[in-house]
């Protein structure tokens, strides 16, 4: 089953760490639950939403990188855990 996502972001051509901060304005737009897809093509990426995933409330269900794009989906946590 392909991931619908509730919304889409192109950060595609964006050095580090603006995909990650374009991702955060994205997120906050989203009620808790809704899927965002995001498209990068910084390498450093890859990295970078890992570990922010680790620390946030949200879940990447799923990330893959096609060519030289890399495609994270990223769901929304509650506003209230850690």
């Amino acid at each position: 089953m392909a991931l619908q996502p509730d919304d889409r972001l192109d950060v595609r051509g964006l050095p580090c760490p603006l995909p990650l901060l374009k991702a955060k304005q994205a997120l906050a737009r989203l009620a808790t639950g809704q899927l965002l897809e995001v498209m990068a093509t910084d390498a450093g990426s890859w990295h970078d939403f890992e570990t922010f995933i680790s620390q946030s409330p949200h879940e990447m269900p799923a990330r893959e990188e096609r060519g030289d794009v890399y495609h994270y989906w990223i769901r929304k946590g509650g506003e209230n855990a850690p």
